[in-house]
């Protein structure tokens, strides 16, 4: 089937939602963060792991996956969620982001995007239908249009163009979109302009996909920018339909986000951040690497219920970064992802009970 949200509640004083996306894996509450495995798997963690921190919609990415195994693979072994032992919703991005960070202006043309690939320098060439058809037999449960990402900062006139030309396209997905139990997610662009924010979101609109994105955002831009973005955008988006904000997962964006009426976020943030040494607090992240932590024998967040700061202190987490223990980056990961996770819970319940800018105020008052 294809996926369906519903809403239950909006916030009195913002335009922060609860609501639920029901999935063929199950049920979901939103707003929700979404964990990144880019090449089916989230990095050093078990599917395991993933569903026991309460983990929901799981994302792969289609560049990598079409590159390697190869969707033909993946669709013999049963799709995406048998190949990779996944029992619950996974979302595919359309290779959009990866493909425009290797292609150069000049290679953009009506048809699609020349580039190289960033294993062996092989020339590839992915169109709207490709990248549909790629996630069509991946098999996930939702699916991105292929969109054009302009760089930032760009002029209006060549964004502009860049916005005609991912409406194209979107026309161009949906009529290549075969999956009957795949829903097929429409993306917003249009940069730091607010005219090019709601012709996108208008016209994408107008076409009628089972969800809407906004892309474009945390490129280069400041906070204040991205924030605008995100405005000038979902005031245009049906209120029937999930919203999804890519590749956002900063705490403080998260809560931003949510006030803005977002219901989906994702980001290879957490991860990324944990093979570093850095993890997530309510007082703001630490380097677990700082010498200061060699004999702190307390867990990362004493307020969290990770497996992590369950079991396992600063000073062993930290020994095991600096020996370049892999465990150690797997201990981060967990505690990282679940932070997010709690934190969308914790928010679901404010929206509820109609508190929500009074629980992201005393949140951002300890975690600045």
């Amino acid at each position: 089937m294809k996926i369906e949200y519903t809403l239950f509640h909006k916030d009195k004083k913002t335009n922060a939602r609860y609501g639920e996306i029901k999935t063929n894996y199950g049920t979901y509450e939103t707003p929700i963060f979404m964990p990144v495995g880019t090449q089916a798997t989230v990095k050093t963690l078990s599917p395991e792991e993933i569903k026991q921190m309460h983990a929901g919609i799981i994302l792969s990415n289609t560049y990598h996956l079409w590159l390697r195994p190869g969707a033909d693979i993946v669709k013999k072994a049963g799709g995406l969620h048998k190949f990779i032992n996944y029992d619950g919703p996974i979302l595919t991005d359309s290779g959009g982001f990866q493909v425009f960070s290797l292609a150069k202006p000049k290679d953009i043309s009506e048809e699609g995007v020349e580039f190289k690939s960033h294993i062996n320098g092989d020339k590839l060439f992915l169109t709207p239908e490709k990248s549909i058809e790629i996630q069509n037999k991946l098999d996930s449960d939702i699916a991105m249009c292929f969109d054009e990402c302009p760089p930032y900062p760009v002029t209006h006139e060549y964004m502009q163009k860049s916005v005609e030309r991912t409406i194209r396209w979107a026309k161009r997905c949906k009529e290549a979109h075969k999956n009957s139990n795949q829903s097929l997610f429409g993306i917003v662009q249009g940069g730091e302009f607010a005219d090019l924010r709601k012709y996108s979101a208008e016209e994408t609109v107008k076409i009628d996909f089972d969800g809407y994105s906004i892309g474009g955002t945390s490129v280069g831009e400041d906070k204040n920018t991205m924030y605008k973005m995100i405005d000038y955008a979902v005031k245009y988006l049906p209120s029937n339909k999930a919203r999804y904000l890519m590749g956002v997962g900063e705490p403080t964006d998260i809560l931003e986000g949510v006030e803005r009426g977002i219901d989906m976020f994702d980001c290879v943030l957490p991860t990324r951040l944990a093979r570093h040494g850095h993890a997530f607090t309510r007082m703001g992240k630490i380097n677990l690497k700082n010498a200061k932590y060699k004999e702190d024998f307390s867990p990362i967040d004493n307020s969290c219920d990770c497996y992590a700061c369950q079991n396992y202190t600063k000073a062993y987490i930290r020994h095991l970064i600096v020996a370049k223990e892999t465990f150690g980056q797997r201990l981060i990961s967990i505690h990282n992802l679940r932070f997010l996770i709690k934190l969308t819970e914790e928010i679901r319940q404010a929206i509820k009970e109609d508190r929500f800018l009074e629980y992201k105020t005393n949140f951002l008052d300890k975690y600045r």
